[in-house]
């Protein structure tokens, strides 16, 4: 099973943000990026990857733990950024430093577990909203247009653990779905 450990925003953020993400579609070069859909976005935690059935039971006690040792976090959509040439994303403000933390302890719930997890970096709080889809394309004019964002707070009170079923391909726009097979509350 695909999976990954995420931050899931409330519709009220999901609802901000999409009104902004209509203004970056109208931008010159917008139908050369892939638009994430508003089910997909979440704040990526820690990715898994193919994660073995017998691995899981260990891996959602660990994750139950590290989300007991956190209490909830204040967070809201902000700004944005990107990945190169690649991703553009919506930022976050506030509880930065705990979600930091948080996303160390899911990658190391999973390391515990027996997941075997790719080369370790920095974690950038993030939500992707659009992907290049190949050849130069300059990012600047839709992290520009993200620039004043700023969404209504919002409290990030639990730990998801996420399914990714990926598109079986060859129908234009089919976009990932994503399943939450179990979240845990943050604090005792």
């Amino acid at each position: 099973m695909r999976l990954f450990a995420a931050a899931l925003p409330p519709e009220s953020a999901v609802e901000e943000l999409a009104a902004r993400v209509r203004r970056l579609r109208q931008l010159p070069g917008a139908d050369r990026l892939r638009w994430t859909g508003r089910a997909g976005w979440h704040f990526t935690l820690a990715f898994y990857g193919e994660v073995p059935d017998a691995v899981l039971p260990e891996l959602r006690e660990r994750l139950a733990r590290a989300a007991r040792r956190y209490e909830p976090i204040p967070l809201r959509l902000k700004g944005g950024g990107r990945f190169a040439d690649r991703v553009v994303w919506a930022g976050a403000d506030g509880g930065l430093p705990a979600l930091r933390k948080l996303a160390d302890s899911a990658s190391a719930a999973a390391r515990r577990a027996g997941v075997e997890m790719s080369g370790h970096r920095a974690y950038t709080p993030h939500l992707t909203v659009a992907r290049n889809r190949g050849g130069a394309l300059d990012l600047d004019p839709f992290v520009e247009a993200l620039t004043d964002f700023e969404g209504g707070a919002w409290t990030v009170r639990e730990l998801a653990l996420v399914r990714s079923r990926l598109p079986a391909g060859g129908v234009p726009g089919e976009q990932p779905r994503y399943e939450t097979v179990a979240a845990w509350p943050l604090g005792r």
